[in-house]
């Protein structure tokens, strides 16, 4: 930040000093010595075409979470304006999309588009594969470089004013000071373990359903077949006996064949059993009950409202908290005014209704409360002050 942005920054109130970010040094010769060999990088395009474009688990994770956080009731404090930015846009919901990029890369960013006067006018959601933070001398951001194809777009942190131009919301990452840690991470070795069985599933599909046999030649006077001969054989297997329509064909054997079948072993017949725990895996990396997704062997709530319940309480409403208070916190220079009591966006509980029977025990209990005052039980119920209230009409 220049001289004159810190002034300004100064009659317009905040913009404390910051601490510079020191970043410890790794060095590259470390990864070849890890036990096992080195492990590939992580590379979050290809994570994301194995897990959400052909896992089905881990597709349904995020879209349960993603879609629950957009459709939840959001609650604006006394500012139309406020509660429009965060609606969804031609047809696009925008805490549908931040939280699904929070949830897969660990990172969501969010572009405040301004009008001609300098408010801002549309809350745009920007890739955050695209995104690259570019930190200043002392460490913290100065930039951020959004790069599509070959080229490069560098976003200022803050306009002339002082004014915030990107939001950045992220994960925790205890060994990062830039980038949060997404979930997809977590979670890609349970992805490669469930869409490795279900390969497995479909190429002893494609087999008859059956388990591979061995076609034994014995000629009597210790003969083998000649190349010419063992190809024809294997083209014959190939053509005429796999696949589904060829299923129980029988098969027709010149002298000396035999066909001996192989049964499957207790781990092939285990498969199932491994794709079911790595989808419970997914299921867990990305906080999802396991029962809402239809897994079986999972049955440890009593029924599909304690999980929605788990659901929305576990995952869900943190997830909403963390953006929309991001959200707040970066557009509260143009919405908090000198006498506001802070700039809320929060999530409206009397409207979940998968938290309907928790509310309405609080309003029994603080209804029966009555060494409690009006306004302490509005407090408690994240109510506003009832003069506050009349004051404002």
């Amino acid at each position: 930040m220049s001289f004159l942005q810190s002034l300004a920054s100064a009659f317009k109130g905040g913009g404390p000093a910051r601490v510079p970010i020191a970043r410890s040094f790794v060095s590259p010769w470390a990864y070849a010595f890890e036990p096992g060999g080195p492990r590939a990088p992580f590379d979050y395009d290809a994570a994301v075409r194995r897990s959400f474009a052909e896992n089905p688990v881990a597709q349904r994770s995020v879209r349960i979470v993603a879609e629950g956080v957009g459709g939840a009731p959001v609650s604006a404090s006394d500012d139309a304006a406020l509660a429009l930015l965060v609606q969804p846009s031609a047809g696009q919901s925008l805490l549908e999309t931040l939280s699904a990029h929070l949830l897969l890369h660990g990172n969501a960013f969010v572009q405040v588009m301004k009008d001609g006067g300098g408010r801002p006018c549309e809350l745009f959601a920007l890739r955050p594969d695209r995104m690259t933070v570019k930190p200043g001398p002392d460490g913290w951001p100065a930039a951020f470089r959004y790069t599509v194809g070959q080229h490069d777009i560098d976003l200022a942190v803050e306009d002339e004013n002082g004014w915030p131009n990107v939001i950045h919301l992220k994960s925790f990452h205890p060994t990062d000071d830039h980038y949060g840690a997404g979930t997809l991470a977590a979670a890609e070795q349970a992805v490669a373990i469930h869409n490795a069985a279900s390969a497995w599933n479909r190429a002893l599909l494609e087999n008859a359903a059956r388990p591979s046999g061995a076609l034994v030649y014995d000629g009597g006077d210790a003969s083998t077949l000649t190349p010419d001969q063992f190809e024809r054989l294997k083209a014959e297997l190939a053509t005429a006996f796999s696949g589904q329509a060829n299923a129980g064909r029988p098969m027709l054997l010149e002298g000396g064949l035999k066909w001996q079948s192989m049964a499957l072993s207790p781990a092939d017949m285990d498969f199932a059993e491994l794709k079911a725990a790595a989808a419970r895996d997914i299921a867990l990396a990305f906080g999802v009950p396991p029962m809402l997704l239809g897994l079986p062997g999972d049955n440890t709530y009593a029924n599909y409202r304690e999980a929605n319940r788990a659901l929305w309480r576990l995952t869900l409403l943190p997830m909403a908290e963390k953006i929309l208070s991001g959200i707040a916190h970066g557009l509260s220079p143009w919405f908090e005014g000198p006498e506001s009591n802070g700039l809320a966006l929060t999530v409206d509980l009397d409207r979940v209704p998968a938290l309907s029977e928790d509310r309405e025990r609080l309003w029994s209990q603080l209804s029966a409360a009555d060494f409690l005052s009006a306004e302490e039980k509005r407090a408690m119920l994240g109510l506003e002050p009832a003069t506050t209230k009349e004051t404002a009409q």
